[in-house]
């Protein structure tokens, strides 16, 4: 189980990334990172161990920028490491990943036979570079994304930022629990509502086989096919302490 956060809009990326991961913490402590493109290109931040590792690596050497995605892991394919550690990168693309590929071998095999080179034992980078492959061969990054999810079997939420298109953020959900949130002129997304309450009250959850583009207007979900879903916006009234209760005032 791990966490994933995203932001589109005009405010600092990483305090925004930073806060939405420390309420996703329960999901995961074995490592953390962020990656926020800075108007030029995407940085990556990454540490092992718990958020506080993070928090002040950041604090030391500061990403700026508005749009971004970060990740709280629990070790699944690979140990806990700096290299294994979320986000991962390929060319323009970087990817954040909730759940388990079960034919990631397959798929990994077949990107290195094609020249990619994985740096890390996770079965996340997979998405990364085959989004870059989708992306090299012309397509703009919604289909590319939806180009490698119709290929993958397992369980994921992933959440994808490419410097090709690095206005909007791309999510796909399948089995893997993901949430939009919608703001004012900015829109984010989580595993879990608790990461989003400081921000808005207004959230969309993704349904199983949903994609999701996002951008400071909001949220366009389609399926796998490309076809416009409408799915229900939700007010949450819950505190911050209820949500994490699942809505309950006590557990």
């Amino acid at each position: 189980m791990c966490g994933i956060v995203g932001y589109v809009g005009d405010q600092g990326s990483a305090e925004i990334l930073l806060g939405g991961l420390q309420r996703l913490e329960y999901r995961g402590y074995d490592s953390a990172g962020v990656a926020v493109f800075d108007g030029t290109r995407t940085r990556v931040g990454r540490s092992v161990g718990k958020l506080i590792n993070l928090v002040r690596q950041l604090a030391a050497e500061p990403l700026p920028g508005t749009v971004g995605i970060g990740h709280t892991r629990w070790a699944t394919h690979g140990r806990p490491s700096e290299e294994n550690a979320h986000p991962h990168t390929a060319g323009p693309v970087t990817v954040v990943h909730n759940g388990i590929i079960e034919n990631h071998l397959a798929l990994r095999a077949e990107l290195a036979a094609r020249g990619h080179v994985f740096r890390s034992e996770t079965d996340t980078e997979i998405f990364s570079h085959a989004i870059r492959e989708q992306l090299d061969a012309g397509l703009g990054l919604e289909a590319a994304v939806r180009a490698v999810i119709k290929r993958v079997e397992g369980s994921y939420a992933i959440a994808v930022l490419s410097e090709s298109e690095p206005d909007k953020l791309v999510a796909a959900k399948n089995a893997s629990p993901l949430v939009v949130g919608l703001g004012k002129g900015e829109t984010f997304l989580a595993s879990d509502v608790p990461a989003l309450l400081s921000h808005t009250r207004q959230v969309i959850f993704l349904e199983e086989g949903d994609l999701a583009v996002i951008d400071r207007a909001g949220a366009r979900i389609t399926d796998q096919e490309g076809n416009v879903l409408q799915r229900q916006v939700h007010q949450i009234n819950w505190t911050p302490s209820q949500a994490e209760k699942g809505g309950f005032k006590h557990f």
